[in-house]
């Protein structure tokens, strides 16, 4: 089974939807999931940007998509040492370093940094028992760290959905700490993310990343990526 992750194309976060550079973007993402051949389903986020991308995508097909409220944009915030409350990422390198808990995929939303207060572990946990429902569908069944099938498959399946989320999911999945994807890793405006089911062992199912961040179809056309949610050097 092939799980395809699509960040929405440039954001215009003032109207929720998106700039005239991210629906350029999403015209130029369209041929490219139309090529994707038999897609099974189709989901998204309840946002606009989101929305609108996938709209972009796949009203040529003649497909409609799954709102998924669960998909929305990573809304779980944390109480900081001053009381003030935050999102949980885009840290200061010299702060989260420092919290070995962060690191660890079983600890970082209800260890001690996390759970002082805020609803982080609700939300991830809302998250998880939401993508492991979309694979439990498709008859991948969470077993521990990994997933069992009696019915394993080709199935195609697409996500539009946001940076954010999409980083909750594949901690969820690949077992690996939330902060360390949101803090050491990026993905682009209309990217594709590619995770695929492996069964070496008949029934017991790892799920691996084939592709990251892939932006070909924005190369291909001479559009330069964005880097929405990504933060320039600091400068005097």
């Amino acid at each position: 089974m092939k799980l395809y992750f699509i960040r929405h194309a440039d954001p215009d976060y003032s109207i929720d939807s998106l700039t005239p550079k991210g629906w350029h973007e999403a015209e130029l993402l369209a041929p490219r999931i139309a090529s994707l051949g038999e897609i099974n389903e189709i989901y998204c986020s309840p946002l606009g940007r989101a929305q609108n991308t996938a709209r972009v995508c796949v009203e040529p097909l003649g497909r409609t998509v799954i709102t998924k409220p669960w998909m929305l944009e990573f809304p779980a915030v944390m109480q900081m040492p001053d009381g003030h409350y935050r999102m949980p990422w885009d840290f200061l390198p010299a702060w989260w370093t420092e919290r070995e808990d962060l690191y660890d995929k079983d600890e970082w939303y209800r260890g001690p940094t996390m759970s002082k207060g805020g609803n982080v572990e609700e939300w991830y946990l809302r998250v998880s028992e939401g993508i492991d429902e979309i694979l439990a569908d498709h008859g991948y069944i969470r077993h521990g760290n990994y997933y069992h099938t009696d019915c394993g498959n080709g199935d195609t399946i697409l996500l539009f959905c946001h940076l954010g989320v999409m980083f909750v999911m594949l901690s969820h999945l690949l077992s690996v700490s939330a902060p360390v994807l949101w803090q050491n890793f990026f993905v682009a405006p209309s990217s594709v993310t590619l995770v695929s089911t492996e069964e070496v062992v008949k029934g017991e199912v790892a799920l691996r990343v084939k592709y990251f961040g892939d932006i070909s179809h924005l190369y291909a056309a001479g559009e330069r990526p964005s880097d929405s949610g990504f933060f320039a050097e600091w400068r005097k």
